[in-house]
């Protein structure tokens, strides 16, 4: 009986405490991340993101929530999962991408958005300026779009004997690919190199693109910056091996995945960063006060064992200026 009446009163213990554990987990802030992929391939990004998250104090699960709303390539699902993270009350929406950026713009003037994008935030109506943002978004500029001239000039003097270019694209990402495809096309035009859009929108289109350089062969292949690709970065490198086709990346995922180089900037400190700021956020600071942070640094990676096996002879001007050469 006595172990009964204790067992009683530790239960009416238990069942008391439980509305305070409820309220407290309600009262946790909420990190909302919006991303217009699925996590594969994300893993060492959303770590970097996480750790500057609770390098701000903010501990997952503990004193801070975070949501995470994944469109799987599918553009239309981002306004509804932005209209989500909004009616779930969240303290601060973290945007990957312009299009996701936007669709948490369209959903919340109030909100504040923490966006990480590779173009110009000021260009798609994101920010009034870098300098002095406005509104409610503040983010990263990571550059890989500004990058595609450089990108091109590279693998032209990686691969000098390439006439004929293919360029992979995204049409179904077209706040990115647009601008993109205006600047290579831009670039290719002042040398005078001429290039065939492949377009792709998933993994099995970028297996049908592979598929069609059997009797349209191109000399090189480029891959435009878009999140699709790097989420499918090991299915690239290893058709463009498959294919023996020297290929440029926007990332040195792909030269560690066993592509051949990559020109752009580190994606991951954007990500760290994007984590900086929503703990910045969290402790009161306004999104209008936070400058949007522009990448510094760029970096040139080339994969030399790819190189081989793709009987090229990396120039030695090119050794001399890359940041990282596998081997």
């Amino acid at each position: 009986m006595i172990r009964r009446r204790g067992f009683i009163t530790l239960l009416g213990g238990a069942v008391a405490a439980m509305p305070v554990v409820a309220s407290a987990q309600q009262s946790m802030p909420l990190i909302g991340v919006l991303h217009i992929q699925s996590p594969d391939g994300y893993d060492r990004r959303l770590r970097a993101f996480r750790q500057s998250v609770r390098d701000a104090g903010y501990a997952e699960g503990e004193n801070v929530a975070i949501e995470y709303r994944w469109a799987e390539n599918q553009m239309d699902r981002l306004p509804a999962l932005a209209a989500e993270l909004v009616r779930r009350k969240a303290a601060v929406i973290v945007a990957i991408s312009p299009a996701a950026a936007l669709a948490a713009k369209a959903a919340t003037t109030t909100i504040p958005i923490v966006f990480a994008v590779a173009s110009d935030p000021v260009g798609f109506g994101l920010v009034a300026s870098l300098a002095r943002p406005g509104g409610n978004a503040t983010g990263i500029n990571f550059f890989l779009s500004e990058l595609h001239a450089k990108r091109l000039a590279l693998l032209r003097e990686l691969v000098p004997a390439a006439a004929r270019v293919a360029v992979l694209a995204n049409p179904s990402n077209a706040v990115d690919s647009v601008p993109n495809l205006r600047e290579v096309e831009a670039a290719a035009q002042a040398m005078r190199l001429p290039i065939r859009v492949v377009n792709a929108t998933s993994g099995q289109e970028i297996n049908t693109a592979f598929a069609t350089f059997a009797h349209d062969r191109p000399d090189a292949l480029f891959v435009l910056a878009d999140p699709l690709f790097i989420g499918r970065r090991v299915q690239l490198t290893h058709l463009a091996s498959r294919h023996a086709i020297p290929a440029a990346y926007s990332t040195r995922d792909f030269p560690e995945a066993g592509g051949l180089m990559s020109y752009g900037t580190d994606v991951t400190d954007a990500w760290r960063q994007a984590g900086v700021y929503a703990g910045r956020i969290l402790r009161g600071a306004k999104p209008a006060d936070l400058p949007v942070v522009q990448s510094t640094k760029f970096e040139l990676v080339i994969n030399a064992e790819t190189a081989r096996m793709l009987g090229i002879t990396i120039p030695p001007a090119l050794l001399a200026l890359a940041d990282e050469v596998i081997e």
